[in-house]
């Protein structure tokens, strides 16, 4: 299978995001716009859209960027609970039939303020159930007509999503990607997600987890084709290892200045977030350049690890999560433009060697 590089986009309120700078246009179409044409011009294929309450829609951004472009494909981060499932079908098929089939998803489970959009408050097996059935209806409005589904958490009756989504060869649908690492989510993904996205851990961790997730798509009784695998990081890279190792630890340094500035106590508490917080007790460094202290001041999510040196050494390294069965890689850094033409002129071509 082919492997697939989208880049990030903050989609954030506030500014100065990861040590992008902080200027009053940073969040404007122009902006975001020049972020999705430099990851068209610099050979990526799209980008994640970030999602989460208190910051702007991300179908809405992913629509203005996906008419600003030709190519770029948005992979939607967006929330169940905060969407109806019928509603989202609708509005993701729309922009598809627009944008000529470039629509991805990512289905986001992590607490969140659910309260703020009227949402109930519910444990982990609530959400994970919930989610589960997100997936089955989207799927179904997706691919049938004249849709009833009876489920714990979600009811339609003869439902049909219009506008129809376009086969596009083996596409029948967007590309569902998904991510978690606690039991339920596993289980969720196992058997119904395209797309399993993990955060930024050692070699021997993902190889675990992928071979954990496929056993569970066997036992669980998988319908879809096989599960594909992600990896979403930050990829520090600089013209020599050197100069990558020198930068990184000064911008270490500027956030240990800060300590405990950028911590997101809903990230915190998820399964997946602590995983990549206990990997620094191993060592500031695992593997061959996978850099843990930045998890200890502040980084989270993918900020939390990042692979630093030349873009030699860190394709070096991504090769390796490629031969474990990744082939889907979400990367970033800042600053964030920057970033997109650095690494698609020096990263990308290893990548496709």
């Amino acid at each position: 299978m082919s492997l697939e590089f989208l880049w990030y986009i903050p989609n954030q309120v506030t500014p100065g995001h990861r040590g992008e700078p902080v200027t009053t246009d940073h969040n404007s179409l122009e902006t975001l716009s020049a972020q999705a044409e430099a990851l068209e011009e610099h050979g990526w294929k799209g980008a994640l859209i970030g999602t989460g309450w208190g910051r702007p829609d991300t179908l809405t951004v992913a629509t203005a960027l996906a008419a600003r472009t030709t190519s770029f494909e948005p992979l939607v981060a967006i929330r169940p609970g905060y969407w109806q499932p019928a509603h989202f079908a609708t509005a993701a098929a729309t922009l598809d039939q627009l944008s000529g089939g470039r629509v991805r998803v990512n289905i986001v489970s992590g607490k969140d303020n659910l309260g703020a959009y009227g949402a109930a408050e519910e444990d982990q097996a609530q959400r994970y159930g919930r989610t589960k059935e997100f997936l089955q209806l989207i799927r179904k409005l997706w691919t049938q007509e004249n849709v009833t589904y009876r489920g714990e958490h979600y009811q339609v009756t003869d439902s049909t999503v219009v506008p129809r989504i376009t086969p596009r060869g083996d596409r029948l649908h967007p590309k569902l990607y998904f991510g978690g690492a606690s039991e339920a989510a596993e289980r969720v993904a196992a058997t119904e997600a395209d797309v399993q996205l993990f955060w930024g851990e050692p070699l021997d961790g993902v190889r675990e987890r992928i071979e954990r997730l496929r056993a569970l798509s066997a036992e669980l009784g998988r319908e879809h084709p096989p599960l594909e695998f992600g990896l979403r990081i930050t990829t520090f890279v600089r013209d020599t290892t050197e100069q990558a190792w020198a930068d990184a630890e000064a911008k270490v340094a500027r956030m240990a200045s800060t300590e405990g500035a950028l911590r997101d106590p809903l990230r915190s508490a998820a399964v997946g977030q602590q995983r990549l917080l206990d990997l620094a007790a191993r060592g500031d460094v695992l593997d061959d350049n996978l850099y843990t202290a930045p998890g200890r001041f502040g980084g989270g999510g993918a900020g939390t690890t990042w692979l630093v040196g030349s873009a030699e050494d860190v394709a070096k390294s991504l090769r390796k999560y490629r031969d474990l069965g990744i082939t889907h890689f979400v990367l970033s850094d800042t600053p964030y433009l920057t970033e997109i033409e650095r690494q698609g002129n020096q990263l990308l071509p290893l990548l496709h060697e």
